[in-house]
């Protein structure tokens, strides 16, 4: 029996919403959609979700045959600002949703040194400076005005030196006629089998003089045991790899136990633990099986993203895809608390002020 109140292990053919949710007429649209996990958390809530802004053109072509979207528009953010003449219905939202690029927020990045600089990133390919999207977000926020939107971005947002940009999308944000909470949450608290922690600004129009939105997660951890899948073929690992994984604990970070700390992000789980926040990047950023010398397969990637196991990839790789994305479980979590507490109120008890 499933305790969660959405599935981490579903497939895209199981239809949406989630079996336990009613259908809404809650409207939304994205912007960074990637491969589209915060799209799928919305329609396993019961939203109907039009489709998305994104840069990369093999990731877009992903989403258009995973999702069949409405309104796709495979462009940079700032060109989409540009645009005039869009679909009435983009103009009447009733949840913006964006993820921009967070890289340069990452308490494992370069971080400050990043900020302000333009480079290439896999995203699009792209030359771009990558901390000031989420201002660019910002307007396109204040060009859709939304009821609600949300701003997604990594926990190095809120902390050290980043705390700036923090304070000022919220002054933005803010001064654009909006009121403005920050979360940090962790997914591994609402049925997600994954630690993965970020920050969501989220907030609605002030005229509709909404309560404060709570959000308490308290699902109980999804540990590797319970996502552990035999049946999918082994990928063997270098012998450079193997010898760590030997030599490394249960429960372990690679790094801890290497002379010079190397192998940053190489983690060997336990079966009684929910695995560490899985990393889009290649290489030793890896999560490794507690008992058999080989990296968590794609299938336990999948279900420790809540991603559908029969969600095409096409030629991009699913760590990729999955590390970059919201976690479905996660979005729709989020999604459905805000219809409850907010987007109900709206339509059945409170007129705009």
């Amino acid at each position: 029996m499933n305790k969660h109140l959405f599935p981490y292990k579903w497939n895209l053919s199981d239809g949406y919403p989630s079996a336990n949710i009613q259908k809404n007429e809650y409207n939304v649209f994205g912007t960074f959609i990637c491969g589209g996990g915060s799209t799928m958390g919305y329609k396993l809530a019961g939203f109907n979700h039009f489709g998305g802004v994104e840069i990369d053109p093999p990731i877009a072509d992903i989403y258009k045959t995973n999702h069949n979207p409405k309104h796709l528009y495979n462009l940079d953010i700032r060109d989409f600002n540009k645009l005039e003449n869009l679909p009435t219905e983009l103009y009447n939202l009733d949840i913006l949703d964006g993820s921009p690029p967070c890289s340069t927020f990452s308490m494992a990045g370069s971080r400050e040194k990043g900020w302000g600089k333009e480079k290439v990133f896999r995203e699009g390919q792209t030359k771009q400076s990558l901390d000031d999207l989420v201002f660019i977000y910002c307007d396109t926020i204040i060009k859709l005005q939304p009821k609600v939107f949300l701003l997604e971005n990594v926990k190095g947002i809120i902390q050290g030196n980043a705390k700036v940009y923090s304070k000022n999308i919220v002054k933005k944000m803010t001064e654009a006629g909006y009121t403005v909470q920050v979360f940090c949450l962790n997914a591994a608290s609402m049925g997600v089998p994954q630690k993965r922690e970020r920050v969501f600004f989220i907030g609605h129009k002030k005229e509709y003089n909404l309560p404060k939105l709570k959000l308490e997660f308290n699902e109980i951890g999804i540990t590797f045991k319970d996502i552990e899948d035999k049946e999918i073929k082994i990928e063997e690992i270098t012998k450079d790899t193997k010898y760590w994984w030997d030599l490394c604990p249960k429960g372990s970070a690679f790094s801890k136990i290497h002379p010079k700390s190397q192998w940053f992000g190489s983690y060997k789980t336990s079966f009684n633990e929910v695995i560490p926040s899985i990393i889009a990047s290649s290489g030793a950023s890896t999560t490794y099986h507690p008992d058999i010398p080989r990296k968590i397969n794609k299938n336990e990637l999948c279900y420790a993203g809540t991603y559908p196991i029969d969600f095409n990839f096409k030629k991009i790789e699913p760590k990729y895809l999955i590390g970059m994305s919201v976690p479905p479980v996660m979005a729709a979590q989020i999604a459905n608390q805000i219809k409850i507490q907010w987007l109900d109120k709206i339509n059945t008890e409170i007129t705009p002020i």
